[in-house]
């Protein structure tokens, strides 16, 4: 496989696609994944440091290519930088069309996980398997209106099932509460297959709901606005976090 970025992967670089629970921080349940989306574009390597050294436990980066979802945002060149900014696993969620085009690129990139939307590609399973062959940790992923039954033929394949309560494409969005449906629908299913899957929910999650989330089931908690838009700073807005899910 090619490396234009000629930069380091695997556990080179500390971002944990060999390890099962990662690297950086002391990993707590449910994890918390701070989403750069919502940070302030111009600092991104600020916003990751700040995230790192306030105790989150993952960086999610989502992809976004104008076509799969109405807006744009990060390419392989953003990943590499942030990698070489942060010990923490790096989560990136491809909201893109095609995806299994792009999976090799991105974790030369440096990412840990890599999550795919099943509506996206023809070939779910293949694209997973693709994911796992060149060296990362398979997601698989579902939109608000997409069932559960959908994703469930790929999930032996997966090492996250990422929960969407927002529609993709946009932060500060509110939070879906069917999502919460679809969240312990998926920890019976994966608990039944015996998968370790990490279980994530991404999209309007506040303090104020985390806990029920964490109760439904999930294992990871992506946040953006609620960290990086508080007033308090990302370091308080992550203790917020910590003392609801208590």
């Amino acid at each position: 496989m090619t490396n234009p970025l000629r930069i380091k992967r695997g556990s080179d670089i500390n971002d944990a696609s060999r390890n099962a629970s990662g690297q950086g921080n002391t990993l707590t349940s449910p994890k918390l994944a701070p989403s750069i989306l919502s940070a302030d574009f111009a600092r991104l390597a600020d916003a990751v440091v700040a995230a790192e050294a306030g105790g989150a436990d993952w960086i999610h980066v989502d992809v976004m290519d104008g076509h799969f979802v109405p807006n744009l945002t990060f390419g392989p060149k953003m990943v590499a930088d942030l990698r070489k900014a942060t010990r923490l696993p790096l989560d990136v969620h491809l909201m893109i069309d095609k995806p299994e085009e792009w999976v090799a690129t991105y974790v030369e990139s440096g990412a840990t996980y890599v999550t795919v939307h099943v509506e996206a590609t023809a070939d779910p399973g293949g694209t997973l398997t693709a994911i796992r062959a060149a060296g990362a940790r398979a997601g698989i992923t579902l939109n608000p209106e997409t069932e559960v039954a959908r994703i469930a033929p790929y999930v032996d394949l997966a090492d996250l099932v990422l929960v969407m309560s927002v529609h993709p494409g946009f932060g500060g969005q509110a939070f879906i509460a069917s999502a919460l449906d679809k969240v312990r629908a998926l920890r019976s299913l994966l608990d039944a297959r015996g998968s370790n899957a990490e279980l994530e929910v991404d999209g309007g999650i506040k303090p104020e709901n985390a806990k029920a989330i964490a109760v439904a089931g999930a294992s990871v908690l992506v946040a953006g606005s609620a960290v990086y838009l508080d007033p308090d700073g990302v370091t308080a807005a992550l203790a917020k976090f910590r003392r609801a899910v208590a």
